[in-house]
């Protein structure tokens, strides 16, 4: 080949080369990231789908994108959207879901715009709202914008279809904000100009609770929402409008007040009731006793609902006659149904001051002549101190038994010795003490005492039969009969040695005993077991049947000692002492405010 046909075979060999060149750059040209192109499908995979949009290199489609029921054949031509022309491995970046989404926008937008309305479906709940399905865009809806009254449960709405207004459309992030409320609110504004054209204070309305707050509760009146504050709610206490409304209730209310240029109208709920104030002081004249309901507690006193509407105060001071009350709550709880007196009424103020105790007479002004001294009365055992029992004779009068008044035949340590709590007695008044709301009661003086015929009834040598009432270290006590107790000494038990009284005897057991000494000034009676088993004519008293009851010796201190350790593991509150208990703690301070009293 000659050198002038070698370089039109090169010169035509670059003319190919440019054009090929070319066609590659108009080829990548003709593609940008970001665009919706058309491919067909070369390939089908078990998890991809092998796409040639007509670029240099091909790209994958997850099957995942395709719908379940759509049908995915070679050479099918589908719109994929371009994500990158090329990955690390030189593939094509494409999506079909993408291009769905977009395709599915692009109608959004071209259809809709902000403030224009569009039907969608409810899809699922997400935080803070629901997502809307808006031809196959999602839409969110704020919680807020669901309905003109708070929904509850959102969950509701899920599956539903509505009309929503378009609120705000994002391009940029693809992003569609909707509301269902501001459609709602639309339809009602009309209603709304034609009823605030209408409506006049001093009108009833009927309307239904929207929504409540702290300060009071909204009611839609069917096209306007009215104010009712809690204030207005009841003629009586309402500590907050739950008390009183609850949403969605229907209500019969009047109209205070009407503003047409700010659109607000305040309406009252009290005000279509009687003002139970209006002739208070003829209803209840001071010192008339009326029932009522105790609705709330303060340290001061209590408030007590006479009537709907109407509370007085209860102070502590005119709560009782008889305790020092230091709070309210503990002579009465809310709820408690009391009987009052009216004390005084200030109707400008709406406050009433009651009595609990001007129900009744003070006891203790009338307690000398009720209770003279040596009368006989009945009570029950309310508490104990060391040193004696209160027993409640009456309500609000309790007398005292000193340790030292309840038994004649021995010397009584603690007052469980001889009395149980809730146990009737039957006592006699030694002593009234109005002043000082005291009364001292004896015990044992409401019973004969026996040893006055100890002496006649007994003589030494008796055999006698008896229960084993308490068990000491030095021997066993016998009730012989009710109240007369005698002393076995432990040498005088069995005709063997004992070393423990417990070993032979036990407390309730009955046995038999011959009496070997009766000491009726000390209040002392001798017994010996061993001495019942040896004949009568055989029978006569030595040292040893004395040992342990020899003059001086206190048998009952000692017996004492030993219940005294069993006392102590008794429960004893200080707190239960009754009036007259000189222990008693001083009360707080019971005075109130003037404010608390009225």
């Amino acid at each position: 080949m000659n050198e002038e046909q070698n370089t039109i075979t090169e010169e035509m060999l670059q003319d190919d080369t440019s054009a090929l060149e070319k066609m590659y750059e108009e080829t990548l040209r003709d593609f940008q990231e970001g665009s919706i192109v058309t491919g067909k499908i070369i390939d089908i995979r078990p998890n991809e789908v092998l796409v040639d949009i007509g670029y240099k290199s091909e790209g994958l489609v997850s099957r995942e994108e395709f719908d379940s029921e759509e049908e995915i054949e070679a050479d099918r031509e589908i719109e994929v959207f371009l994500d990158r022309l090329e990955d690390e491995h030189g593939m094509v970046v494409l999506s079909k879901h993408r291009a769905d989404l977009q395709r599915n926008w692009n109608k959004v937008i071209a259809t809709c715009e902000e403030g224009s309305t569009i039907e969608g479906n409810v899809k699922r709940r997400v935080k803070g709202g629901l997502i809307v399905d808006i031809n196959g865009i999602e839409a969110f809806l704020p919680g807020s914008q669901v309905d003109v009254v708070p929904v509850r449960d959102l969950d509701e709405c899920i599956g539903q279809t509505y009309e929503f207004k378009i609120l705000k459309i994002n391009e940029e992030r693809k992003n569609i904000v909707v509301s269902r409320r501001e459609l709602i609110e639309e339809s009602r504004r009309e209603a709304r100009q034609q009823l605030l054209a209408e409506i006049k204070p001093g009108q009833i309305r009927s309307g239904r609770v929207k929504n409540i707050t702290d300060f009071g509760a909204f009611i839609d009146l069917n096209g306007a929402d009215g104010l009712l504050h809690v204030t207005d709610m009841g003629w009586g206490r309402v500590n907050h409008p739950s008390e009183v409304v609850s949403v969605g209730q229907e209500l019969e209310v009047m109209v205070l007040d009407v503003n047409r240029e700010k659109e607000r109208i305040s309406l009252g709920l009290k005000q279509t009731q009687r003002n139970p104030w209006e002739d208070i002081e003829e209803r209840y004249p001071v010192g008339s006793r009326v029932h009522g309901r105790v609705m709330k507690v303060a340290p001061y006193g209590a408030f007590v609902e006479i009537e709907e509407g109407v509370e007085g105060l209860v102070h502590v001071s005119e709560m009782s006659w008889t305790k020092r009350v230091a709070k309210a709550a503990d002579v009465v709880n809310e709820g408690d149904e009391v009987d009052v007196v009216v004390l005084s009424i200030n109707k400008d103020e709406q406050k009433i001051s009651l009595g609990m105790r001007q129900t009744e007479a003070n006891p203790w002004e009338v307690a000398a002549e009720t209770y003279p001294i040596g009368s006989r009365v009945k009570g029950t055992v309310r508490n104990f101190t060391s040193y004696g029992a209160f027993v409640e004779v009456e309500e609000g009068i309790d007398g005292m038994i000193h340790v030292s008044d309840m038994s004649w035949t021995r010397k009584v340590n603690h007052p469980s010795e001889v009395l149980e709590k809730g146990e009737e007695v039957e006592c006699v008044v030694l002593e009234v003490d109005p002043e000082n709301q005291r009364m001292s009661l004896g015990l044992k003086q409401a019973q004969e005492d026996p040893w006055a015929k100890i002496a006649k009834k007994f003589s030494v040598g008796d055999i006698v039969k008896g229960t084993v009432t308490k068990i000491a270290s030095f021997g066993a006590f016998v009730e012989i009969e009710e109240g007369v107790e005698g002393l076995v000494h432990i040498s005088q038990i069995s005709s063997d040695h004992v070393e423990k009284v417990r070993d032979k005897l036990d407390k309730g057991q009955e046995v038999e005993a011959r009496i070997v000494k009766i000491d009726p000034a000390e209040r002392r009676i001798g017994l010996s077991i061993k001495a019942a088993e040896v004949a009568d004519e055989d029978f006569e008293v030595n040292d040893e049947m004395l040992e342990g009851l020899r003059p001086g010796e206190d048998l009952v201190d000692l017996a004492g000692a030993f219940d005294d350790a069993i006392s102590s593991l008794e429960e004893w509150h200080p707190g239960d002492k009754k009036s007259g208990d000189s222990e008693e703690p001083e009360p707080s301070d019971q005075s109130g405010g003037d404010e608390d009293r009225g």
